[in-house]
């Protein structure tokens, strides 16, 4: 099977590049339109942010080639970010897979902090990749709001879009590859889609 991981301008794509090794598996990491649309699988991961990201995936027209994939797709982080309609962060057009804006969190009390860091728990799961109740890693402080699209739940100040899915493509907030062996699970169940 070959797997795909989407190079953009964005951080953190080397530790997604290590959970798929650990599983034995060697992605090929490209911003090649056709080596992004002849895999089996794409991942579509990353920390950053949303202007300077698009910025990079327009000026070689990856936003289209990755809108129009026909395989499974898996965003992570910001890649789930890019895959809205619109990001506040920079006030930017994304690829617009999911009908959704994301927004800024914004504290209500003292202790509420952004970024949002840490553990949390996954509920109102749909869909084949997530379980209910299970603990996932999350750094981000932008989110996606409740959506039609949205697979899974997470509360930070309020109830937001933990993951989503819609027809081939799925994508998490949270960080499948610094969550033990439930993220490793979650990749596992993404590749045998």
């Amino acid at each position: 099977m070959d797997i795909a991981i989407v190079k953009y301008n964005a951080g953190n794509i080397y530790s997604v590049v290590n959970a798929l090794r650990r599983l034995g598996v060697e992605p090929l990491l490209t911003d090649n339109a056709e080596q992004l649309r002849k895999a089996d699988r794409v991942l579509f991961p990353g920390q950053g942010e949303a202007r300077g990201a698009m910025e990079y995936l327009k000026a070689r027209r990856l936003d289209e080639v990755i809108r129009d994939l026909k395989q499974p797709v898996f965003g992570i982080c910001v890649g789930q970010q890019l895959l809205c309609r619109h990001s506040e962060e920079g006030d930017v057009d994304c690829i617009g897979v999911f009908d959704a804006v994301v927004k800024r969190f914004t504290p209500q009390q003292h202790e509420e902090k952004v970024p949002c860091m840490g553990w949390n728990s996954l509920h109102h799961v749909k869909g084949p990749l997530f379980e209910e109740n299970t603990y996932v890693y999350f750094v981000h402080s932008y989110y996606v709001p409740l959506c039609s699209d949205t697979a899974a739940e997470a509360n930070y100040i309020l109830p937001y879009s933990a993951a989503m899915h819609k027809d081939n493509f799925y994508a998490c907030q949270f960080h499948p590859e610094k969550s033990g062996k439930v993220g490793e699970q979650i990749i596992k169940n993404f590749l045998a889609l």
